[in-house]
Protein backbone atom coordinates (compact mmCIF):
# COMPACT_ATOMS: atom_id res chain seq x y z
CA UNK A 1 0.00 0.00 0.00
CA UNK A 2 1.38 3.39 -1.02
CA UNK A 3 1.74 5.99 1.72
CA UNK A 4 -0.26 9.21 1.63
CA UNK A 5 2.72 11.32 0.55
CA UNK A 6 3.25 8.97 -2.42
CA UNK A 7 -0.41 9.24 -3.42
CA UNK A 8 -0.21 13.01 -3.15
CA UNK A 9 2.79 12.99 -5.47
CA UNK A 10 0.81 11.00 -8.05
CA UNK A 11 -1.86 13.71 -8.20
CA UNK A 12 0.84 16.22 -9.20
CA UNK A 13 2.03 14.18 -12.18
CA UNK A 14 -0.97 12.53 -13.84
CA UNK A 15 -0.13 10.80 -17.16
CA UNK A 16 -1.89 12.17 -20.22
CA UNK A 17 -4.71 10.24 -21.81
CA UNK A 18 -6.09 8.52 -18.72
CA UNK A 19 -9.88 8.04 -18.84
CA UNK A 20 -11.76 10.44 -16.58
CA UNK A 21 -15.03 10.51 -14.67
CA UNK A 22 -16.59 12.66 -11.96
CA UNK A 23 -16.53 11.87 -8.24
CA UNK A 24 -18.14 14.06 -5.58
CA UNK A 25 -17.01 13.80 -1.94
CA UNK A 26 -19.44 15.07 0.67
CA UNK A 27 -18.57 14.80 4.36
CA UNK A 28 -19.27 16.19 7.80
CA UNK A 29 -15.59 16.45 8.79
CA UNK A 30 -12.42 17.68 7.06
CA UNK A 31 -12.03 15.65 3.83
CA UNK A 32 -9.25 17.46 1.92
CA UNK A 33 -6.67 14.74 2.51
CA UNK A 34 -9.16 11.98 1.73
CA UNK A 35 -9.94 13.72 -1.57
CA UNK A 36 -6.22 13.77 -2.41
CA UNK A 37 -5.84 10.10 -1.48
CA UNK A 38 -8.80 9.09 -3.67
CA UNK A 39 -7.35 10.95 -6.65
CA UNK A 40 -3.93 9.36 -6.02
CA UNK A 41 -5.35 5.84 -5.84
CA UNK A 42 -7.36 6.70 -8.95
CA UNK A 43 -4.13 7.37 -10.86
CA UNK A 44 -2.78 4.03 -9.58
CA UNK A 45 -5.89 2.38 -11.04
CA UNK A 46 -5.49 4.14 -14.39
CA UNK A 47 -7.99 7.01 -14.00
CA UNK A 48 -7.76 10.79 -13.90
CA UNK A 49 -10.56 11.58 -11.44
CA UNK A 50 -12.37 14.89 -11.72
CA UNK A 51 -13.20 15.33 -8.03
CA UNK A 52 -15.52 17.83 -6.38
CA UNK A 53 -15.11 18.22 -2.62
CA UNK A 54 -18.02 19.84 -0.83
CA UNK A 55 -17.44 22.44 1.85
CA UNK A 56 -16.93 21.13 5.38
CA UNK A 57 -20.05 19.82 7.18
CA UNK A 58 -22.58 20.71 4.46
CA UNK A 59 -24.01 17.22 3.91
CA UNK A 60 -27.70 18.09 4.28
CA UNK A 61 -27.44 21.29 2.27
CA UNK A 62 -25.61 19.64 -0.61
CA UNK A 63 -28.15 16.83 -0.93
CA UNK A 64 -31.37 18.70 -0.12
CA UNK A 65 -30.78 21.98 -1.97
CA UNK A 66 -31.28 21.56 -5.76
CA UNK A 67 -29.19 24.69 -6.34
CA UNK A 68 -26.16 23.29 -4.47
CA UNK A 69 -22.76 22.67 -6.02
CA UNK A 70 -23.35 18.90 -5.80
CA UNK A 71 -26.31 19.12 -8.17
CA UNK A 72 -24.41 21.40 -10.52
CA UNK A 73 -21.35 19.13 -10.61
CA UNK A 74 -23.41 16.15 -11.84
CA UNK A 75 -21.02 13.46 -10.58
CA UNK A 76 -20.93 9.83 -11.73
CA UNK A 77 -20.11 8.68 -8.17
CA UNK A 78 -21.04 10.40 -4.91
CA UNK A 79 -19.02 9.48 -1.81
CA UNK A 80 -20.94 10.17 1.39
CA UNK A 81 -18.76 10.25 4.50
CA UNK A 82 -20.63 10.92 7.74
CA UNK A 83 -18.35 10.21 10.66
CA UNK A 84 -18.98 8.39 13.91
CA UNK A 85 -17.53 11.43 15.71
CA UNK A 86 -20.24 13.77 14.46
CA UNK A 87 -22.82 11.07 15.15
CA UNK A 88 -21.48 10.84 18.71
CA UNK A 89 -21.66 14.62 19.17
CA UNK A 90 -25.28 14.64 18.07
CA UNK A 91 -26.06 11.60 20.22
CA UNK A 92 -24.71 13.34 23.33
CA UNK A 93 -27.08 16.30 22.91
CA UNK A 94 -30.27 14.28 22.45
CA UNK A 95 -32.75 13.05 24.97
CA UNK A 96 -32.79 9.32 25.68
CA UNK A 97 -35.94 8.94 23.58
CA UNK A 98 -34.29 10.79 20.68
CA UNK A 99 -31.11 8.72 21.02
CA UNK A 100 -33.11 5.56 20.41
CA UNK A 101 -34.20 6.95 17.02
CA UNK A 102 -30.78 8.19 15.86
CA UNK A 103 -29.90 5.22 13.63
CA UNK A 104 -33.30 5.36 11.93
CA UNK A 105 -32.99 9.10 11.36
CA UNK A 106 -29.62 8.66 9.62
CA UNK A 107 -30.86 5.67 7.62
CA UNK A 108 -33.90 7.63 6.46
CA UNK A 109 -31.60 10.39 5.24
CA UNK A 110 -29.49 7.99 3.18
CA UNK A 111 -32.69 6.43 1.79
CA UNK A 112 -33.91 9.88 0.76
CA UNK A 113 -30.65 10.43 -1.14
CA UNK A 114 -30.87 7.09 -2.95
CA UNK A 115 -34.54 7.59 -3.87
CA UNK A 116 -34.07 11.18 -5.08
CA UNK A 117 -34.75 11.18 -8.87
CA UNK A 118 -31.86 13.62 -9.31
CA UNK A 119 -29.47 10.91 -8.12
CA UNK A 120 -31.18 7.92 -9.76
CA UNK A 121 -28.33 7.43 -12.25
CA UNK A 122 -25.58 8.14 -9.73
CA UNK A 123 -23.66 5.54 -7.76
CA UNK A 124 -23.85 6.43 -4.07
CA UNK A 125 -20.89 5.15 -2.02
CA UNK A 126 -21.72 5.49 1.67
CA UNK A 127 -18.90 4.96 4.14
CA UNK A 128 -20.19 3.13 7.19
CA UNK A 129 -19.45 3.89 10.84
CA UNK A 130 -16.40 2.55 12.73
CA UNK A 131 -17.29 2.11 16.38
CA UNK A 132 -16.25 4.41 19.21
CA UNK A 133 -16.40 2.62 22.55
CA UNK A 134 -17.32 5.50 24.84
CA UNK A 135 -17.60 3.07 27.82
CA UNK A 136 -20.63 4.90 29.19
CA UNK A 137 -22.25 1.51 29.78
CA UNK A 138 -19.31 -0.78 29.10
CA UNK A 139 -20.39 -4.12 27.60
CA UNK A 140 -23.90 -3.51 28.93
CA UNK A 141 -24.29 -1.01 26.05
CA UNK A 142 -25.36 -3.97 23.88
CA UNK A 143 -28.53 -4.16 26.02
CA UNK A 144 -29.28 -0.43 26.01
CA UNK A 145 -31.01 0.66 22.81
CA UNK A 146 -30.21 4.34 23.37
CA UNK A 147 -26.44 3.79 23.78
CA UNK A 148 -24.02 4.99 21.12
CA UNK A 149 -22.70 1.46 20.64
CA UNK A 150 -26.19 0.08 20.02
CA UNK A 151 -27.08 2.89 17.62
CA UNK A 152 -23.85 2.62 15.60
CA UNK A 153 -24.22 -1.13 15.21
CA UNK A 154 -27.89 -0.75 14.30
CA UNK A 155 -27.00 1.93 11.77
CA UNK A 156 -24.37 -0.22 10.06
CA UNK A 157 -26.82 -3.10 9.83
CA UNK A 158 -29.52 -0.79 8.48
CA UNK A 159 -27.16 0.51 5.78
CA UNK A 160 -26.55 -3.04 4.60
CA UNK A 161 -30.30 -3.65 4.46
CA UNK A 162 -30.74 -0.37 2.59
CA UNK A 163 -28.19 -1.41 -0.05
CA UNK A 164 -30.43 -4.41 -0.80
CA UNK A 165 -33.29 -2.04 -1.50
CA UNK A 166 -31.38 0.49 -3.62
CA UNK A 167 -29.12 -0.94 -6.37
CA UNK A 168 -27.37 2.44 -6.69
CA UNK A 169 -26.15 2.32 -3.06
CA UNK A 170 -22.80 0.74 -2.17
CA UNK A 171 -21.61 0.55 1.44
CA UNK A 172 -17.87 1.08 1.84
CA UNK A 173 -16.88 -0.97 4.88
CA UNK A 174 -14.38 1.22 6.71
CA UNK A 175 -15.69 -0.28 9.96
CA UNK A 176 -14.15 -3.51 8.70
CA UNK A 177 -10.86 -1.70 8.15
CA UNK A 178 -10.91 -0.57 11.78
CA UNK A 179 -11.60 -4.15 12.85
CA UNK A 180 -8.50 -5.19 10.88
CA UNK A 181 -6.07 -2.44 11.86
CA UNK A 182 -7.48 -1.11 15.14
CA UNK A 183 -8.87 2.23 16.22
CA UNK A 184 -5.45 3.58 17.23
CA UNK A 185 -4.33 3.13 13.62
CA UNK A 186 -7.47 4.65 12.07
CA UNK A 187 -7.79 7.69 14.35
CA UNK A 188 -5.15 10.15 15.60
CA UNK A 189 -6.57 12.35 18.43
CA UNK A 190 -3.87 15.02 18.11
CA UNK A 191 -4.63 15.43 14.39
CA UNK A 192 -8.38 15.51 14.97
CA UNK A 193 -8.40 18.28 17.59
CA UNK A 194 -6.44 20.63 15.34
CA UNK A 195 -7.86 19.75 11.92
CA UNK A 196 -11.31 18.08 12.35
CA UNK A 197 -9.87 15.21 10.30
CA UNK A 198 -11.12 11.88 11.70
CA UNK A 199 -8.92 9.62 9.58
CA UNK A 200 -5.22 9.33 10.40
CA UNK A 201 -2.61 9.94 7.71
CA UNK A 202 -1.75 6.23 7.79
CA UNK A 203 -5.39 5.18 7.35
CA UNK A 204 -6.14 7.46 4.40
CA UNK A 205 -4.61 5.21 1.68
CA UNK A 206 -6.60 2.21 2.92
CA UNK A 207 -9.90 4.10 3.01
CA UNK A 208 -9.27 5.65 -0.40
CA UNK A 209 -8.39 2.22 -1.79
CA UNK A 210 -11.66 0.75 -0.51
CA UNK A 211 -13.58 3.58 -2.17
CA UNK A 212 -11.70 3.04 -5.43
CA UNK A 213 -12.19 -0.74 -5.19
CA UNK A 214 -15.94 -0.15 -5.40
CA UNK A 215 -15.62 2.39 -8.21
CA UNK A 216 -13.36 0.09 -10.25
CA UNK A 217 -15.72 -2.86 -9.72
CA UNK A 218 -18.69 -0.78 -10.89
CA UNK A 219 -16.68 0.22 -13.96
CA UNK A 220 -15.92 -3.43 -14.72
CA UNK A 221 -12.35 -3.49 -13.43
CA UNK A 222 -12.13 -6.43 -11.02
CA UNK A 223 -10.58 -9.85 -10.50
CA UNK A 224 -12.31 -12.94 -11.86
CA UNK A 225 -9.75 -15.70 -11.49
CA UNK A 226 -7.41 -17.07 -8.79
CA UNK A 227 -4.52 -19.24 -10.01
CA UNK A 228 -2.81 -21.39 -7.38
CA UNK A 229 0.56 -23.00 -7.07
CA UNK A 230 0.28 -26.20 -4.99
CA UNK A 231 3.39 -27.18 -2.99
CA UNK A 232 3.76 -24.95 0.10
CA UNK A 233 0.88 -22.80 -1.16
CA UNK A 234 -2.21 -25.04 -1.00
CA UNK A 235 -0.57 -27.57 1.33
CA UNK A 236 2.64 -27.74 3.32
CA UNK A 237 5.49 -29.71 1.80
CA UNK A 238 6.25 -31.07 -1.66
CA UNK A 239 3.86 -33.77 -2.82
CA UNK A 240 6.40 -35.33 -5.19
CA UNK A 241 8.97 -35.76 -2.40
CA UNK A 242 6.90 -36.10 0.78
CA UNK A 243 4.06 -38.22 -0.61
CA UNK A 244 0.40 -37.91 0.30
CA UNK A 245 1.03 -38.91 3.93
CA UNK A 246 3.82 -36.38 4.35
CA UNK A 247 2.16 -33.13 3.24
CA UNK A 248 0.88 -30.80 5.96
CA UNK A 249 -2.89 -30.36 6.22
CA UNK A 250 -5.53 -30.66 8.90
CA UNK A 251 -7.49 -29.00 11.68
CA UNK A 252 -5.16 -29.97 14.54
CA UNK A 253 -2.27 -27.97 15.92
CA UNK A 254 0.61 -27.09 13.62
CA UNK A 255 1.14 -25.39 10.29
CA UNK A 256 -1.25 -27.76 8.51
CA UNK A 257 -4.08 -25.77 10.10
CA UNK A 258 -2.97 -22.65 8.18
CA UNK A 259 -3.13 -24.44 4.83
CA UNK A 260 -6.53 -25.96 5.61
CA UNK A 261 -7.97 -22.56 6.53
CA UNK A 262 -6.41 -21.08 3.39
CA UNK A 263 -8.25 -23.72 1.36
CA UNK A 264 -11.50 -22.81 3.14
CA UNK A 265 -11.06 -19.22 1.97
CA UNK A 266 -10.41 -20.37 -1.61
CA UNK A 267 -13.50 -22.60 -1.42
CA UNK A 268 -15.63 -19.61 -0.45
CA UNK A 269 -14.22 -17.63 -3.37
CA UNK A 270 -15.17 -20.46 -5.71
CA UNK A 271 -18.69 -20.56 -4.26
CA UNK A 272 -18.92 -16.80 -4.86
CA UNK A 273 -18.03 -17.24 -8.51
CA UNK A 274 -14.27 -16.66 -8.66
CA UNK A 275 -12.67 -19.04 -11.16
CA UNK A 276 -10.11 -21.27 -9.38
CA UNK A 277 -7.24 -22.70 -11.45
CA UNK A 278 -4.00 -24.55 -10.77
CA UNK A 279 -0.56 -23.89 -12.30
CA UNK A 280 1.94 -26.30 -10.77
CA UNK A 281 5.31 -27.80 -11.66
CA UNK A 282 4.40 -31.42 -11.02
CA UNK A 283 3.38 -34.63 -12.67
CA UNK A 284 -0.35 -34.28 -13.24
CA UNK A 285 -1.31 -37.54 -11.50
CA UNK A 286 0.89 -36.72 -8.51
CA UNK A 287 -0.53 -33.20 -8.24
CA UNK A 288 -4.11 -34.46 -8.36
CA UNK A 289 -3.63 -37.20 -5.76
CA UNK A 290 -4.23 -35.03 -2.66
CA UNK A 291 -7.43 -33.62 -4.20
CA UNK A 292 -8.69 -37.16 -4.73
CA UNK A 293 -7.38 -39.02 -1.68
CA UNK A 294 -6.24 -36.79 1.20
CA UNK A 295 -8.94 -36.76 3.93
CA UNK A 296 -8.14 -33.19 5.02
CA UNK A 297 -8.29 -31.56 1.57
CA UNK A 298 -11.04 -28.93 1.53
CA UNK A 299 -10.59 -28.24 -2.18
CA UNK A 300 -11.61 -30.97 -4.61
CA UNK A 301 -10.94 -31.38 -8.32
CA UNK A 302 -14.52 -30.28 -8.93
CA UNK A 303 -13.56 -26.86 -7.52
CA UNK A 304 -10.80 -26.35 -10.12
CA UNK A 305 -11.85 -24.91 -13.48
CA UNK A 306 -8.52 -25.49 -15.27
CA UNK A 307 -5.82 -27.79 -13.85
CA UNK A 308 -2.34 -27.26 -15.34
CA UNK A 309 0.26 -29.52 -13.72
CA UNK A 310 3.34 -30.28 -15.84
CA UNK A 311 6.97 -29.24 -16.18
CA UNK A 312 6.33 -26.17 -18.32
CA UNK A 313 7.03 -22.75 -16.82
CA UNK A 314 4.37 -21.10 -14.68
CA UNK A 315 4.26 -18.35 -17.29
CA UNK A 316 3.38 -20.80 -20.06
CA UNK A 317 0.78 -22.54 -17.93
CA UNK A 318 -0.87 -19.24 -17.00
CA UNK A 319 -0.99 -18.29 -20.67
CA UNK A 320 -2.64 -21.62 -21.43
CA UNK A 321 -5.20 -20.98 -18.69
CA UNK A 322 -5.88 -17.53 -20.13
CA UNK A 323 -6.43 -18.96 -23.62
CA UNK A 324 -9.06 -21.34 -22.24
CA UNK A 325 -10.83 -18.82 -20.01
CA UNK A 326 -10.68 -15.97 -22.54
CA UNK A 327 -10.34 -13.28 -19.86
CA UNK A 328 -7.71 -10.59 -19.50
CA UNK A 329 -4.55 -11.16 -17.48
CA UNK A 330 -5.52 -8.11 -15.44
CA UNK A 331 -8.50 -10.13 -14.20
CA UNK A 332 -6.19 -12.79 -12.73
CA UNK A 333 -4.48 -13.24 -9.35
CA UNK A 334 -1.57 -15.68 -9.01
CA UNK A 335 -0.49 -17.06 -5.62
CA UNK A 336 2.83 -18.83 -5.20
CA UNK A 337 5.08 -19.23 -2.16
CA UNK A 338 8.24 -19.06 -4.29
CA UNK A 339 9.65 -15.51 -4.81
CA UNK A 340 11.46 -16.61 -8.00
CA UNK A 341 8.24 -17.88 -9.58
CA UNK A 342 6.37 -14.74 -8.53
CA UNK A 343 8.96 -12.49 -10.16
CA UNK A 344 9.01 -14.58 -13.35
CA UNK A 345 5.25 -14.23 -13.71
CA UNK A 346 5.27 -10.49 -12.93
CA UNK A 347 8.00 -9.80 -15.48
CA UNK A 348 6.46 -11.85 -18.28
CA UNK A 349 2.72 -11.34 -17.88
CA UNK A 350 1.85 -7.63 -17.68
CA UNK A 351 -1.32 -6.82 -15.77
CA UNK A 352 -1.57 -9.95 -13.65
CA UNK A 353 -1.72 -9.43 -9.86
CA UNK A 354 0.93 -11.39 -7.94
CA UNK A 355 0.76 -10.70 -4.19
CA UNK A 356 4.00 -10.92 -2.21
CA UNK A 357 2.96 -13.76 0.10
CA UNK A 358 4.58 -13.73 3.57
CA UNK A 359 7.23 -16.37 4.30
CA UNK A 360 5.12 -17.79 7.13
CA UNK A 361 2.04 -19.63 5.75
CA UNK A 362 0.28 -18.81 9.01
CA UNK A 363 0.21 -15.19 7.83
CA UNK A 364 -1.15 -15.88 4.33
CA UNK A 365 -4.80 -15.24 5.10
CA UNK A 366 -4.46 -12.09 7.17
CA UNK A 367 -2.23 -10.61 4.48
CA UNK A 368 -4.64 -11.55 1.69
CA UNK A 369 -7.61 -10.18 3.65
CA UNK A 370 -5.89 -6.79 3.78
CA UNK A 371 -5.58 -6.62 -0.03
CA UNK A 372 -9.33 -6.89 -0.75
CA UNK A 373 -8.47 -8.54 -4.06
CA UNK A 374 -11.94 -9.65 -5.07
CA UNK A 375 -14.20 -6.61 -4.66
CA UNK A 376 -17.34 -6.88 -6.76
CA UNK A 377 -20.29 -4.71 -7.69
CA UNK A 378 -22.71 -7.56 -8.35
CA UNK A 379 -23.53 -11.12 -7.36
CA UNK A 380 -26.10 -13.59 -8.65
CA UNK A 381 -26.98 -17.27 -8.49
CA UNK A 382 -25.36 -17.71 -11.92
CA UNK A 383 -21.95 -17.01 -10.34
CA UNK A 384 -22.10 -20.30 -8.50
CA UNK A 385 -22.05 -22.26 -11.78
CA UNK A 386 -19.02 -20.51 -13.23
CA UNK A 387 -16.47 -23.21 -12.34
CA UNK A 388 -18.53 -25.90 -14.04
CA UNK A 389 -18.90 -23.74 -17.14
CA UNK A 390 -15.14 -23.29 -17.47
CA UNK A 391 -14.48 -26.96 -16.82
CA UNK A 392 -16.82 -27.69 -19.72
CA UNK A 393 -15.01 -25.08 -21.84
CA UNK A 394 -11.76 -26.97 -21.26
CA UNK A 395 -13.50 -30.09 -22.63
CA UNK A 396 -14.58 -28.14 -25.73
CA UNK A 397 -11.01 -26.99 -26.31
CA UNK A 398 -9.82 -30.60 -26.14
CA UNK A 399 -12.54 -31.74 -28.55
CA UNK A 400 -11.73 -29.00 -31.07
CA UNK A 401 -8.20 -30.34 -31.45
CA UNK A 402 -9.62 -33.60 -32.87
CA UNK A 403 -11.29 -31.85 -35.84
CA UNK A 404 -9.52 -30.86 -39.03
CA UNK A 405 -11.78 -27.87 -39.73
CA UNK A 406 -13.76 -25.41 -37.65
CA UNK A 407 -17.14 -25.96 -39.36
CA UNK A 408 -17.23 -29.66 -38.49
CA UNK A 409 -16.32 -28.89 -34.91
CA UNK A 410 -19.07 -26.27 -34.58
CA UNK A 411 -21.66 -28.60 -36.11
CA UNK A 412 -20.69 -31.32 -33.65
CA UNK A 413 -21.53 -29.08 -30.67
CA UNK A 414 -25.30 -29.14 -31.42
CA UNK A 415 -25.68 -25.53 -30.28
CA UNK A 416 -29.05 -24.00 -29.37
CA UNK A 417 -29.75 -20.39 -28.35
CA UNK A 418 -32.84 -19.06 -26.60
CA UNK A 419 -33.62 -15.48 -27.67
CA UNK A 420 -35.84 -13.29 -25.52
CA UNK A 421 -36.40 -9.75 -24.37
CA UNK A 422 -35.55 -8.53 -20.89
CA UNK A 423 -37.69 -10.18 -18.20
CA UNK A 424 -37.84 -10.13 -14.41
CA UNK A 425 -35.99 -13.44 -14.51
CA UNK A 426 -33.02 -12.42 -16.65
CA UNK A 427 -32.73 -8.74 -15.63
CA UNK A 428 -30.21 -9.41 -12.80
CA UNK A 429 -27.95 -11.37 -15.16
CA UNK A 430 -28.25 -8.75 -17.93
CA UNK A 431 -27.25 -6.01 -15.48
CA UNK A 432 -24.40 -8.12 -14.14
CA UNK A 433 -23.03 -8.81 -17.63
CA UNK A 434 -23.29 -5.08 -18.32
CA UNK A 435 -21.06 -4.41 -15.32
CA UNK A 436 -18.61 -7.24 -16.04
CA UNK A 437 -18.16 -7.26 -19.82
CA UNK A 438 -15.06 -5.38 -20.91
CA UNK A 439 -13.39 -7.08 -23.88
CA UNK A 440 -16.37 -7.87 -26.12
CA UNK A 441 -18.24 -4.65 -25.41
CA UNK A 442 -18.66 -2.20 -28.29
CA UNK A 443 -19.61 0.90 -26.25
CA UNK A 444 -19.01 -0.24 -22.63
CA UNK A 445 -22.20 1.32 -21.26
CA UNK A 446 -22.98 0.11 -17.71
CA UNK A 447 -26.56 -0.53 -16.63
CA UNK A 448 -28.17 -1.23 -13.26
CA UNK A 449 -31.16 -3.53 -12.80
CA UNK A 450 -33.40 -0.47 -12.62
CA UNK A 451 -31.99 0.74 -15.96
CA UNK A 452 -32.67 -2.64 -17.58
CA UNK A 453 -36.24 -2.68 -16.27
CA UNK A 454 -36.85 0.78 -17.76
CA UNK A 455 -35.39 -0.20 -21.14
CA UNK A 456 -37.67 -3.25 -21.26
CA UNK A 457 -40.69 -0.93 -21.03
CA UNK A 458 -39.49 1.54 -23.68
CA UNK A 459 -41.42 1.10 -26.98
CA UNK A 460 -38.52 2.62 -28.95
CA UNK A 461 -36.07 -0.03 -27.76
CA UNK A 462 -35.44 -3.53 -29.09
CA UNK A 463 -33.97 -5.51 -26.21
CA UNK A 464 -32.56 -8.96 -26.86
CA UNK A 465 -30.84 -11.49 -24.64
CA UNK A 466 -29.20 -14.69 -25.83
CA UNK A 467 -28.40 -17.94 -24.06
CA UNK A 468 -26.24 -20.71 -25.51
CA UNK A 469 -26.41 -24.42 -24.82
CA UNK A 470 -24.51 -27.27 -26.47
CA UNK A 471 -23.90 -30.96 -25.92
CA UNK A 472 -21.47 -30.21 -23.10
CA UNK A 473 -23.85 -28.05 -21.09
CA UNK A 474 -25.65 -24.74 -20.66
CA UNK A 475 -23.61 -21.52 -20.76
CA UNK A 476 -26.56 -19.48 -19.55
CA UNK A 477 -27.16 -15.91 -20.70
CA UNK A 478 -24.10 -14.89 -22.71
CA UNK A 479 -25.00 -11.94 -24.97
CA UNK A 480 -27.12 -8.79 -24.87
CA UNK A 481 -28.28 -6.37 -27.57
CA UNK A 482 -30.00 -3.02 -26.98
CA UNK A 483 -31.08 -1.17 -30.15
CA UNK A 484 -32.73 2.23 -29.88
CA UNK A 485 -34.86 4.05 -32.45
CA UNK A 486 -32.78 6.80 -34.06
CA UNK A 487 -35.38 7.81 -36.62
CA UNK A 488 -38.26 6.16 -38.50
CA UNK A 489 -35.89 4.00 -40.55
CA UNK A 490 -32.80 3.66 -38.36
CA UNK A 491 -31.90 1.64 -35.28
CA UNK A 492 -28.83 2.57 -33.22
CA UNK A 493 -26.95 -0.23 -31.41
CA UNK A 494 -26.69 1.27 -27.96
CA UNK A 495 -25.25 -1.91 -26.43
CA UNK A 496 -23.69 -5.09 -27.78
CA UNK A 497 -21.72 -7.19 -25.35
CA UNK A 498 -20.96 -10.87 -25.15
CA UNK A 499 -19.23 -13.26 -22.79
CA UNK A 500 -15.75 -14.11 -24.07
CA UNK A 501 -16.42 -17.74 -23.14
CA UNK A 502 -18.42 -18.20 -26.36
CA UNK A 503 -16.12 -16.53 -28.86
CA UNK A 504 -15.32 -18.35 -32.11
CA UNK A 505 -18.51 -20.39 -32.06
CA UNK A 506 -20.46 -18.27 -34.55
CA UNK A 507 -22.40 -16.38 -31.89
CA UNK A 508 -21.52 -13.03 -33.49
CA UNK A 509 -23.14 -14.12 -36.78
CA UNK A 510 -26.15 -15.60 -35.00
CA UNK A 511 -26.65 -12.42 -32.99
CA UNK A 512 -26.49 -10.17 -36.07
CA UNK A 513 -28.88 -12.45 -38.01
CA UNK A 514 -31.35 -12.06 -35.14
CA UNK A 515 -30.89 -8.28 -34.95
CA UNK A 516 -31.62 -7.87 -38.67
CA UNK A 517 -34.66 -10.12 -38.42
CA UNK A 518 -36.15 -8.00 -35.63
CA UNK A 519 -35.32 -4.77 -37.50
CA UNK A 520 -37.07 -6.00 -40.65
CA UNK A 521 -40.14 -7.10 -38.68
CA UNK A 522 -40.52 -3.55 -37.33
CA UNK A 523 -39.89 -1.81 -40.66
CA UNK A 524 -36.40 -0.40 -40.10
CA UNK A 525 -34.04 0.02 -43.06
CA UNK A 526 -30.69 0.62 -41.36
CA UNK A 527 -28.75 -0.46 -38.29
CA UNK A 528 -26.05 1.90 -37.06
CA UNK A 529 -23.32 0.59 -34.77
CA UNK A 530 -20.68 2.51 -32.88
CA UNK A 531 -17.30 1.50 -31.52
CA UNK A 532 -16.04 3.47 -28.51
CA UNK A 533 -12.48 2.35 -27.71
CA UNK A 534 -11.39 1.56 -24.15
CA UNK A 535 -8.24 0.09 -22.69
CA UNK A 536 -9.81 -3.37 -22.81
CA UNK A 537 -12.09 -3.68 -25.87
CA UNK A 538 -9.56 -3.49 -28.72
CA UNK A 539 -10.51 -7.05 -29.70
CA UNK A 540 -13.78 -5.68 -31.18
CA UNK A 541 -12.21 -2.71 -32.96
CA UNK A 542 -12.92 -4.34 -36.36
CA UNK A 543 -16.15 -6.03 -35.28
CA UNK A 544 -18.59 -4.04 -37.40
CA UNK A 545 -16.62 -3.97 -40.68
CA UNK A 546 -15.92 -7.70 -40.35
CA UNK A 547 -19.70 -8.23 -40.15
CA UNK A 548 -20.34 -6.22 -43.33
CA UNK A 549 -21.10 -2.78 -41.88
CA UNK A 550 -19.86 0.26 -43.85
CA UNK A 551 -17.99 3.14 -42.21
CA UNK A 552 -20.06 6.30 -41.83
CA UNK A 553 -18.26 9.48 -42.84
CA UNK A 554 -18.23 12.77 -40.92
CA UNK A 555 -19.34 11.40 -37.57
CA UNK A 556 -17.67 12.51 -34.31
CA UNK A 557 -17.14 8.88 -33.27
CA UNK A 558 -16.40 5.68 -35.18
CA UNK A 559 -19.79 4.57 -36.55
CA UNK A 560 -20.86 2.01 -39.12
CA UNK A 561 -24.11 1.34 -40.99
CA UNK A 562 -25.74 -1.85 -42.28
CA UNK A 563 -28.39 -1.88 -45.02
CA UNK A 564 -31.08 -4.21 -43.69
CA UNK A 565 -32.70 -4.93 -47.07
CA UNK A 566 -29.39 -5.90 -48.66
CA UNK A 567 -28.31 -8.12 -45.79
CA UNK A 568 -27.61 -11.79 -46.46
CA UNK A 569 -27.78 -14.01 -43.38
CA UNK A 570 -24.35 -15.06 -42.17
CA UNK A 571 -23.39 -18.68 -41.73
CA UNK A 572 -23.64 -20.16 -38.26
CA UNK A 573 -24.43 -23.52 -36.72
CA UNK A 574 -26.74 -22.43 -33.93
CA UNK A 575 -30.40 -23.32 -33.78
CA UNK A 576 -32.95 -20.82 -32.42
CA UNK A 577 -35.28 -21.64 -29.58
CA UNK A 578 -37.83 -18.95 -28.78
CA UNK A 579 -38.35 -18.12 -25.12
Amino acid sequence: MLQFKELKKKTKNIPEGLPSFKVALVGDTATQFLATAIRGVGVECGYNINLFEAEYNQVERQFLDPSSELYQFDADFIVLFQSTHKLGEKHALLTVAEQENLAKERTDFVASVCSNPAFANKKIICLNYPEIDDTVFGSYATKVTSSLTYQVRSLNMALMDLSQQYPNLYVCDIAGLQNKFGRDFMFAPNVYVSTEMVLSIDALPYVASRVMDIICAVKGQFKKCLILDLDNTVWGGVIGDDGIEGIQLGHGLGIGKAFTEFQMWVKKLKQRGIIICVASKNNEDTAKEPFEKHPDMVLKLSDIAVFQANWETKVDNIRTIQSILNIGFDSMVFLDDNPFERNMVRENIPGITVPELPEDPGEYLEYLYSLNLFETASYSQADKDRTKQYQVEAQRVSLQKTFSNEADFLKSLNMVSTVSGFTKFNTPRVAQLSQRSNQFNLRTVRYTEADIEALAQDPDVIDLSFTLEDKFGDNGLIAVIIMKKQDAETLFVDTWFMSCRVLKRGMENFTLNTMVRYAKEQGYKRIVGEYLPTLKNKMVERHYPELGFKLLQETPTTQYVLDVDQYVERECYIETEKA
